[in-house]
């Protein structure tokens, strides 16, 4: 397995990356997966479609972007782990987020389809070898490989499950 310090610096995504304690990308999806199901159980039903100022999405809604941004995640993670090296476009979180459609959906869905993904992602990741975690690509203008986004993913979550506790719950 790759060390840390293969991550690649990358201002936007550091401060999901240091969110991670982990050295192994692995452990780190692992844990990361067990501490917000857990999180998500927790969340009392009355709560899914709140927001805590104006304008500001509600738990379903950040859900659902999770959800999208680890779909986006993977896909960097897998296309430049066949060394494609891009470049990847970026992507409007607060524009996805105003056409996904959220609020139409079951909680319990959102729950499963969050689920099915990190699965799908944690296999992605037990598939790659070091190398294919190693080769860079661009996404969004900045360098990135499947290894630094092996972080990204897992941080994200946390960046989500920190706000989640301080502003909503």
């Amino acid at each position: 397995m790759l060390p840390r310090s293969e991550i690649i610096p990358a201002e936007f995504y550091q401060p999901y990356i240091d969110l991670i304690k982990e050295e192994d990308v692995h452990k780190a999806l692992e844990k990361n997966s067990r501490q917000f199901r857990k999180f998500l159980k927790k969340i009392p039903r009355k709560k899914v479609d709140h927001a805590y100022a104006e304008g500001k999405w509600t738990i379903r809604e950040m859900l659902q972007h999770i959800i999208d941004a680890e779909r986006v995640f993977a896909y960097r993670a897998l296309t430049f782990s066949r060394l494609d090296a891009g470049p990847l476009p970026g992507f409007d979180e607060n524009t996805w987020a105003a056409n996904a459609g959220a609020s139409e959906r079951s909680w319990n869905d959102l729950l499963e389809e969050w689920w099915s993904i990190r699965k799908a992602t944690m296999l992605l990741y037990a598939s790659l070898t070091d190398h294919q975690l190693g080769f860079r690509g661009q996404a969004n203008g900045r360098p990135l490989n499947a290894f630094t986004l092996g972080f990204v993913i897992p941080g994200h979550v946390a960046h989500h499950m920190k706000i989640l506790k301080e502003r909503y719950l």
